[in-house]
């Protein structure tokens, strides 16, 4: 009896499993993302360079900060999509979304960083502002009515991030304090929740928006601002805890400022993204991960303490690729390994790194 028993529940776990998996892949018409270079597939390269030597193509033509897949391609795969083109492509087949992000690309307007004399600035125009420029130019090609959109947009997912990274980076880079850039974080936030709340008002219900990562943990940044003083380094991590802070009061801020908006938005949910989590665990534990090389140890670089050497960055004379990428958690010193991203997309899927976990809210 029990053995017959047996086949018949594994065939019924089965079945739920596929149902779930299909229930997941039909959910959403598209994926539409904004971002800078941790989500960029291929933009900067079609707009700016054919050949940027320190990023790998994939797949052809299109180009990724990583040795494979970002968060973003993990998350077209769990819904069943195929990886989103980027919105410069030639291709104008954007049906099931596109991709908006640049590298570099800041939260504010170029003009702000004019205006108030920060001039270690991204090379192009491709700020949040300018892409949701884009996103309304493409609308043509998705949709033909504003009733016929919001109905599309209803029905998509859209991610806004991260953003801040560079906008701080950019004006600590011009002799800011860590003080004075933390007195731009407000404004910051209020241009990621602006652009927020024009998507949700073109007709989106789930917008998923990152925090910024760990400033303090990404080698690049403990090579700059490397200090002579062990009290500023985090003891469990190897990070710098000034910088962290910056990234944690960003966090603290776009949180405050989503759970607002749901409040004003019932009718949406926005998400919170947390790529600080999953990084400070890395760097806590990273065996735990399978990351043997460790957190802060680049994988692709041209020596240093962190293998991180601006002048030998990864793919410029000098800098040797690691055998084993997905050992490490940083690519080339400033992005993570497809490991790295995974953890985070599986963490934003199912919990614990996203606030709700994207499964949640779908079932709502």
């Amino acid at each position: 009896m029990k053995a017959s028993i047996r086949p018949l529940v594994f065939f019924s776990l089965c079945l739920s499993c596929l149902t779930l998996s299909l229930a997941i892949s039909d959910y959403y018409n598209a994926i539409f993302s904004f971002g800078d270079s941790f989500s960029d597939t291929g933009n900067f390269v079609i707009m700016e360079s054919p050949v940027l030597p320190n990023i790998p193509k994939f797949p052809p033509p299109y180009a990724r900060c990583s040795n494979g897949r970002l968060v973003i391609d993990f998350m077209a795969e769990y819904f069943g999509m195929p990886l989103l083109p980027p919105s410069q492509s030639i291709s104008k087949n954007f049906t099931q979304g596109a991709n908006f992000a640049v590298i570099g690309a800041t939260a504010l307007p170029l003009e702000y960083f004019h205006k108030n004399q920060i001039y270690e600035i991204p090379p192009i125009n491709s700020s949040l502002p300018v892409q949701l420029e884009w996103f309304d130019d493409l609308k043509q090609y998705v949709c033909n009515s504003t009733q016929e959109c919001r109905d599309f947009f209803r029905r998509s997912l859209f991610i806004i991030g991260e953003f801040g990274g560079n906008d701080y980076s950019f004006t600590m880079k011009s002799g800011r304090t860590i003080d004075q850039v933390k007195g731009m974080v407000p404004t910051v936030v209020d241009a990621i929740m602006s652009a927020v709340e024009k998507l949700i008002n073109d007709g989106a219900r789930h917008v998923l928006v990152p925090g910024n990562l760990p400033s303090g943990c990404i080698p690049i940044m403990l090579t700059i601002y490397q200090s002579s003083n062990k009290d500023d380094y985090d003891p469990r991590t190897g990070c710098l805890k000034n910088l962290n802070s910056l990234s944690l009061y960003h966090n603290a801020v776009l949180r405050i400022a989503i759970e607002k908006m749901n409040k004003k938005y019932p009718e949406a949910r926005v998400i919170y993204g947390d790529y600080y989590g999953p990084v400070i665990q890395y760097a806590r534990t990273p065996e735990l991960f399978g990351f043997t090389n460790g957190a802060l140890m680049v994988c692709c670089g041209g020596g240093g303490p962190y293998n991180y050497n601006a002048s030998a960055s990864c793919g410029l004379p000098g800098a040797i690729q690691c055998t084993e990428p997905n050992s490490h958690v940083s690519w080339d010193g400033i992005h993570l390994t497809e490991a790295a991203y995974h953890y985070i997309a599986n963490g934003w899927m199912k919990g614990p790194y996203a606030y709700p976990p994207l499964i949640s809210v779908m079932e709502e």
